[in-house]
């Protein structure tokens, strides 16, 4: 808990899909309500880096980098970036505050997932995930990934049942592929953590879990 002297702290999460802006907050509101959140959702960053076919570029660097700032502005003591195809920008912006947790989305499940052990099984719903992704968790691990094709597009349209059917279905697919724990790379799919659980019987691990444990570890809560 807070104390009556040291203020609460402010926790910038900043989104590139409206569906992340819940996930967090609830999790949040049940593991540390004490903390003072603020959002940022630029809806266009993930419509953009599928359409524009440039990956990302030096664009793509500055709008993170412009969040970031803002957010600092704002007076917060932690960044949160909760979409997880932008990496190598976010890394960059976390480069720039040194003296500040400015976290990837992935970056605590990565280290619960690899702190498991054994086979990893990731899924996305989003396809540049599985680009971005893989390459932070530590070389030799052993990773096995699978697209839930469709769930996106299923949540888009507010079809939840559908969605979280989809990602059964690869976690299924994992399950039968050895694997030992089961990852949820996007903060949307956290939804779907008891549905996949019970369907494959593993440890499921999520970003907005993950991720919330590790900054009141950063931040001494």
């Amino acid at each position: 808990m807070t104390s009556k002297d040291q203020p609460a702290p402010r926790i910038a999460l900043i989104h590139a899909l409206a569906h992340s802006v819940a996930p967090i907050n609830e999790e949040l509101e049940r593991r540390w309500p004490e903390a003072v959140r603020m959002n940022l959702l630029d809806d266009s960053l993930s419509a953009d880096l599928a359409r524009n076919g440039r990956g990302l570029d030096a664009v793509m660097h500055q709008r993170f980098e412009d969040l970031s700032a803002y957010a600092e502005r704002t007076g917060a003591d932690a960044i949160l970036f909760t979409c997880s195809a932008f990496g190598p920008c976010i890394e960059a912006a976390a480069a720039r505050r040194l003296r500040m947790p400015v976290l990837k989305p992935n970056e605590a499940m990565v280290a619960d997932a690899v702190g498991h052990g054994g086979r990893i099984g990731l899924i996305a719903s989003f396809g540049p995930t599985l680009e971005s992704m893989p390459p932070e968790f530590p070389a030799g691990t052993e990773l096995v990934t699978r697209l839930a094709e469709g769930a996106l597009e299923a949540l888009n349209r507010g079809d939840t049942a559908d969605h979280d059917a989809r990602v059964v279905e690869a976690a299924r697919w994992l399950a039968s592929q050895g694997c030992d724990v089961i990852a949820l790379a996007q903060f949307s799919m956290a939804r779907a953590q008891m549905a996949v659980h019970r369907a494959v019987d593993l440890p499921v691990l999520t970003t907005p879990g993950s991720a919330v444990r590790m900054l009141r570890h950063r931040l001494g809560a």
